[in-house]
């Protein structure tokens, strides 16, 4: 008897999941999709605390068709994955980390929603327990969008429902090399490959749990894997699009969610040999995509710290980030009547230093909070009103102020 074919494979990676294996199962098996309509592929990676057992007893008694692959440690996440995603037979795919869970409906609506869409990607709506979870992206249903229209490339995690056909026609599959941010890689390149991505706002779809013993699938290694896993992100970036606007959009996402937090507090509590570490690691990431384009689109202190990072100076970049900690607020410096607002972080204008003033100014985002800023189309608009106005009763006046014509 030929089986149809799944709506959807749920592909599980699971390392010691125990106990939170039990509510990610529970939350499978009381999806409201009709259970011939999906299956489970589930992949142990090497687990000692009966993980391997959970997912066979699930398996034996459950009304969903299950796989069960039991294998040797792979350390990390991309691995389990792979091995599922080639064992899966459904028209989508959802990977489901087996410390968390499913919202009620979840497969149901994300598959609703591509087919009604011919989309293939959908985000659900994430909700973190004890762990937080990303906020930007969930402001409104989105039907068809991408990447370059909405925030979405603040959400790489794998998390997602995605059309098998795009992932089998581009051969793709998570980078095993990396320790951290394979998940990054590979939803941003689907995301560049689709037609389309559609985002479930209005419905809470996955449940990111955070872990009371503080383990988690993926090891980190310290900060060399993030900086590997940046610059596997920027190059992905770099090969497919051109220079221009809609690369600098998306290299913000690496640079602010990867690079930056090496560069944060913490580096002020490194130790000398850690700190000349992140320094050379990366060198090579600022060299080759750090620019204008990327830098504008920051805030002025995580522009300044980056600008540091990329001039080498970390003995300026201390300073900056001992007054950051401290709580301590930026003097608004007004200049050009209004329409150009620097923020006086240290080092501004100091000779010594010599950071271009370029660094500090602040962009919209920034400056509207600031009595006294006039910039923005809005006080553009009043600008060029009030000039209007003031030649129009310049006319008059001298137009008063002739004699009269015999």
């Amino acid at each position: 008897m030929i089986r149809a074919e799944p709506d959807v494979s749920v592909v599980i990676g699971a390392y010691e999941a125990m106990p939170y294996l039990v509510e990610c199962l529970a939350s499978v098996e009381a999806q409201s999709m009709d259970p011939a309509r999906f299956e489970v592929v589930a992949v142990d990676d090497g687990s000692r605390d009966g993980t391997g057992e959970q997912l066979e007893e699930f398996a034996a008694r459950a009304p969903i068709a299950v796989t069960v692959v039991r294998q040797r440690n792979s350390g990390g996440p991309g691995g389990p994955r792979n091995v599922g995603l080639a064992r899966a037979a459904g028209r989508y795919v959802f990977f489901l980390d087996a410390d968390d869970r499913l919202g009620p409906e979840a497969l149901e609506r994300m598959v609703a929603l591509a087919d009604a869409n011919g989309t293939d990607v959908v985000l659900g709506r994430v909700e973190g327990v004890d762990r937080k979870a990303p906020r930007s992206m969930w402001g409104r249903n989105l039907d068809r969008t991408d990447v370059f229209s909405s925030d979405i490339k603040f959400t790489l995690s794998a998390q997602k429902l995605f059309r098998r056909a795009l992932l089998e026609r581009h051969g793709m599959r998570f980078d095993e090399s990396l320790w951290t941010g394979e998940d990054a890689l590979f939803t941003m390149e689907a995301y560049l490959r689709a037609d389309g991505v559609s985002v479930l706002a209005d419905h809470t779809c996955y449940y990111l749990v955070g872990r009371a013993d503080g383990k988690h699938v993926t090891r980190t290694g310290g900060h060399t894997p993030r900086f590997d896993s940046a610059r596997a992100l920027m190059d992905l970036l770099a090969r497919k699009l051109p220079p221009g606007p809609r690369r600098d959009a998306l290299m913000v996402r690496p640079f602010l969610v990867t690079v930056l937090p090496q560069f944060g507090p913490v580096f002020l509590r490194d130790d000398e040999e850690t700190r000349r570490s992140k320094t050379e690691l990366a060198a090579p990431l600022m060299d080759a995509h750090w620019n204008e384009g990327v830098a504008h689109r920051l805030r002025v202190h995580e522009r300044l710290r980056l600008h540091l990072v990329a001039e080498r100076r970390p003995d300026l970049l201390a300073d900056v980030l001992r007054f950051v900690e401290a709580g301590q607020e930026p003097t608004p410096v007004l200049e050009k009547r209004g329409t150009r607002l620097y923020l006086a972080y240290p080092h501004f204008r100091s000779r010594t230093a010599a950071v271009p003033d370029r660094v500090y100014l602040a962009g919209p985002r920034e400056a509207k909070a600031h009595p006294g800023w006039r910039g923005g189309p809005a006080g553009s608009f009043l600008r060029r009103a009030a000039r209007k106005v003031r030649r129009l009763l310049s006319r008059r006046g001298a137009t008063a102020g002739r004699p009269a014509a015999a």
